[in-house]
């Protein structure tokens, strides 16, 4: 019997033929993401009397969640790391200039197809758009990664997804992932894996895979995979030296269960409070009113994410009572969209734009909401508190929608712009 692309990697990992979902396994892991995280793992290692790391080329510590630190708690934390980065002889350091963790391990070839990857985020997931079976793990469980580099794993069930058609114009992969959260509830794959395919799947950019596989999470996900295809080694090529080749599941792969979605069927989808699932196409939303705007985070704010917001915003100008907030995904992400202009058409609508960084996603560094204000964002939660005060509210939507609202100053349809 075939395998999935979870049993193919997980059996290959822990040195087995076969492995079947449900089974448990002690697999070596290819590559260990860390962030300011690494602080945390990093105490937890000393009070074990840990001195060192199992493999410190398997091993990416970066800095991204409060870039640059707004507190001294943060700074001390970030002091931390660096210390302990060079305690442990870290190969992969990526300082606070760098950009978001979850955009860096891609752009930095630490992703390659068939890879088996944890990371101290639960929105690792997103590296399964390049064919890894990548999840987030808890500072202790993390910690034992680091200094063992292994981890057990039960082999999860795996749910398809079948996307099939093309998705219409100003309506994003995000929109897709919501509408499959709306439907099928934030639950429907808890510890299970899925596998996004079909002509839809084929038909996206490795940035509209990195978005749903980043929000694989958000339906519970333990892995959220695309197949490692043509345009995944095309993104790979001059990223890494090690060799790539296409990868996916077997032709006869067992599935739990199988979902087909129309995606040239959708409107633009907004997550509105306090969950990702309780959603509601546009046409459909109400007027809502608006008092900040956002894009960024590890989910939308990439090139492809900034150019299609500036088609909206092009020649326009964000409503008065409307704050926007621009944060790049990463410096590479930034220059490029600096030298096309993009920032240009940004900062004359009347946005701010930011150094990459987590920032306003994580509601602790900036972009805070008080109480009684409403934040459309191209984030990944939504959760009460998410943003600030909780007794604020955030509604989750693609790039377009968030751009088309800020012009507004509601909730707004992106496609009437």
């Amino acid at each position: 019997m075939g395998m999935t692309m979870a049993e193919k990697i997980l059996s290959r990992a822990s040195g087995k033929k076969e492995v079947k979902a449900g089974e448990y396994v002690t697999a070596e892991i290819d590559m260990i993401m860390t962030h300011d995280g690494f602080g945390g793992i990093s105490q937890a290692l000393e009070n074990m009397g840990i001195t060192k790391v199992a493999d410190a080329e398997k091993i990416v510590v970066l800095l991204d969640h409060q870039v640059p630190p707004g507190s001294l708690v943060a700074a001390e934390l970030y002091k931390r790391v660096r210390d302990a980065v060079k305690k442990f002889k870290i190969k992969y350091w990526y300082d606070w200039k760098t950009g978001i963790c979850h955009q860096i391990m891609p752009e930095k070839g630490h992703v390659l197809p068939g890879y088996l990857m944890i990371g101290s985020d639960s929105h690792t997931t997103t590296y399964g758009a390049l064919g890894a079976a990548a999840t987030g793990l808890g500072f202790s469980d993390a910690a034992y990664a680091v200094a063992t580099g292994k981890q057990w794993f039960r082999v999860p069930e795996t749910i398809k997804f079948i996307l099939k058609g093309k998705l219409p114009r100003r309506v994003m992969s995000k929109d897709a992932l919501l509408f499959l959260a709306g439907k099928y509830t934030a639950e429907v794959a808890q510890y299970k894996a899925v596998e996004f395919t079909g002509p839809g799947a084929r038909e996206m950019s490795l940035s509209s895979r990195m978005t749903m596989s980043n929000m694989g999470v958000e339906i519970g996900a333990k892995f959220a995979f695309f197949e490692a295809d043509e345009k995944t080694l095309e993104f790979l090529k001059g990223r890494t030296t090690k060799p790539v080749s296409t990868f996916g599941p077997d032709p006869n792969a067992v599935y739990e269960k199988v979902y087909e979605v129309d995606l040239s069927a959708l409107e633009p989808q907004v997550a509105f409070p306090h969950t990702v699932d309780k959603v509601r196409p546009i046409s459909e939303g109400g007027d809502v009113r608006i008092d900040q705007a956002f894009i960024g985070s590890c989910t939308n704010a990439r090139l492809e994410d900034l150019q299609a917001a500036a088609e909206v915003l092009r020649g326009q100008k964000i409503h008065p009572e409307v704050r926007m907030i621009v944060t790049p995904a990463s410096m590479e992400v930034y220059r490029e969209a600096m030298h096309q202009g993009l920032f240009d058409i940004f900062l004359d609508a009347g946005a701010i734009i930011q150094n990459p960084t987590c920032g306003a996603c994580q509601g602790v560094h900036t972009g805070l909401l008080a109480p009684g204000e409403r934040c459309i964002s191209s984030t990944n939660r939504n959760f009460k508190g998410r943003m600030g005060s909780p007794e604020s509210e955030v509604y989750l939507a693609s790039p377009v929608t968030v751009a088309a609202s800020a012009l507004a100053g509601r909730i707004a349809d992106p496609r009437r712009v």
